[in-house]
């Protein structure tokens, strides 16, 4: 079985490096044309099964864009959803202590939103659910900058400087193989 984790098309917060976890935005124009790049790859690649997405518009979008040249069924998934970055929400990526946070493990991101130990619960299920559900098929996981992050931990160990600078580019797409 292989799956393959993409991150969203970008949007307007991307763009201007604010820090994008529950707010629910939409692809901006050039994220748009990413989605439809993705497509193409994804099409390119032949052999998606499924998708499953984020609930959040920016990966359902992204997910759709694939879907419907593929003819490919999306399957809603609310535990790909991004991140609580909580406080630091809507602020810039540069925002004093948003990059230490991401090391501290058992700390909630922000003051209110998740610990990395509660995203990688939720992430590492949703991967376990999926490789249970859907070995005999190639999946296609359309999520989030910081759920691709997850992802990638889930497959390959990382130091925690690894993990706090590992950085997933929109509509990027990276294989794993659950076999290896």
């Amino acid at each position: 079985m292989k799956i393959y984790s993409t991150r969203h098309g970008e949007t307007e917060y991307n763009r201007k490096d604010i820090i994008l976890g529950v707010t629910d935005l939409p692809l901006n124009e050039k994220g748009k044309t990413q989605a439809a790049e993705l497509a193409e790859r994804v099409k390119a690649l032949g052999d998606v099964d499924i998708i499953i997405a984020s609930p959040m518009q920016r990966a359902q979008s992204t997910a759709k864009a694939a879907a419907e040249l593929c003819g490919i069924e999306i399957i809603t998934d609310e535990r790909l959803r991004e991140w609580d970055y909580g406080d630091y929400e809507g602020r810039s990526r540069y925002t004093e202590g948003f990059a230490k946070s991401k090391e501290a493990f058992g700390v909630r991101m922000g003051g209110s939103g998740e610990s990395l130990l509660q995203l990688a619960h939720r992430v590492y299920s949703a991967i376990e659910d999926i490789i249970k559900n859907y070995s005999d098929k190639n999946v296609l996981i359309v999520s989030h900058g910081g759920v691709c992050r997850m992802i990638e931990t889930y497959f390959h160990d990382m130091t925690t400087e690894e993990y706090s600078s590992w950085f997933m580019g929109n509509c990027q797409i990276i294989e794993y193989d659950t076999e290896v």
